[in-house]
This record gives C-alpha cells, structure tokens and sequence, in this order.
C-alpha cells in the first residue's frame, strides 16, 4: 500500500508540474503576443481593381484607361455571342443609366470583349447600338484583351464545342465595376443585380 501510495504521489507531482510548466508557457505566449511591437506596414484597403489598358474601341479609334478619366464609367466584360448573361446585362445597365436621368450624363458605359477573336470592330458596332446610346465597345488582340481583363481580375476561358469551331461558348465572370473620374475602384455589382439596384447603387457611390 506504502508503495501504492508513493506511486500515486508521484504522479500528482509530475502532473502538477506539467501544468505549472503549460500555464507558464501559455502566460508569456500571451503576454510577448500582447506586448510585441505593432508593424508599420499597413494596408491601403483599396481594392486592386482596374489599371492600364490599350484597346481598340468600336468606331476603329485607339484608347487607354487614360481615354475614360474625367469621368465616371461602368465597365462590364462579355462577348457578343453570349446567348443570355450578357445581353441581361447590358439592358440592366441600360435601364439603370436610364433611370438616372441626368445624373447618368457624368457615367461612361463600357463593355469590353472577352472574345475577341469574334469580336472584330465591326461586330461591336452593331452590337452596342442594341443598348445605350452613349455604351462603348472594345476590343483588341489576344493579348491586349488579357492585359485589360487582368487589371479587372476578369476570368474567362473557352468552353464546349472543338477547338477550330466558330459556336465555341466563353465561360466568363460577369460583374459590373464602377470606377471613379480617376481610375479608382468605387463599387462592383453582379450580374444578377436589378435595374433598381444598380441605379441606386451608382446613386449612392457617385454621390448624386
């Protein structure tokens, strides 16, 4: 029993130790987490949306990013052969623009294709005309177009269809960005957004 008792002892010991040693280390983790010094480098909070862009627009003249400062404009990626989201959105944004009344005047409508293999100059003409009067197209090279989807964290790919046929589908995000006179960031809205929204939205970000 004495060595029973002993044993017993002396695993009470150990383990009171191993807790002692536990609350000590977890105390200074805390206290060394509480007390090390805060970095200086912070964060702007702006979202990296938007950036710098050479583009062709649908009436054959060469623009830039820099071509659309001095004003507000809404941007929205897509390609003329999307059988739905595309168009919707589109009218959406043209109701919404609409729905402004002059306060839309100061609101550049952008659609930038994300196929312009397809998407020639010609073929966004006509298809711009379809929506707001004052909506520009653009396009570009390969190249080009990626550099543009880029800087607005576009997705798109080619889907279905073989890889030589001309009824190929593009598999693309669809977001509205709003972009400041300067080339900012201002606010973002998906496709499934209403007319109502939208507008108030623009509204509430332009600040009229």
């Amino acid at each position: 029993m004495a060595i029973l008792a002993t044993m017993t002892l002396a695993r009470r010991i150990t383990l009171f130790a191993a807790i002692s040693l536990f609350t000590a280390i977890a105390a200074w983790t805390g206290y060394s987490l509480l007390n090390k010094p805060v970095s200086a480098t912070r964060t702007s909070g702006e979202a990296l949306i938007g950036g710098s862009f050479d583009l062709t627009r649908h009436d054959g003249v060469r623009v830039s990013d820099q071509s659309f400062k001095g004003a507000y404009s809404l941007f929205f990626f897509g390609y003329t052969f999307c059988p739905d989201v595309c168009p919707a959105g589109l009218q959406v944004m043209t109701a919404a623009l609409e729905s402004l009344g002059t306060a839309a005047d100061d609101i550049q409508p952008v659609f930038v294709t994300i196929d312009p293999e397809r998407d020639t100059v010609s073929v966004l003409a006509d298809y711009v005309s379809n929506f707001h009067p004052r909506l520009v197209g653009l396009t570009g090279s390969a190249e080009e177009i990626a550099t543009a989807a880029k800087a607005y964290r576009v997705y798109y790919a080619k889907s279905g269809g073989e890889e030589d046929a001309d009824d190929y589908l593009m598999d693309h995000s669809s977001i509205f960005y709003l972009m400041s006179p300067d080339g900012r960031f201002l606010q973002h809205f998906t496709y499934t957004t209403d007319v109502d929204a939208l507008a108030k939205g623009i509204r509430a970000a332009i600040g009229k």
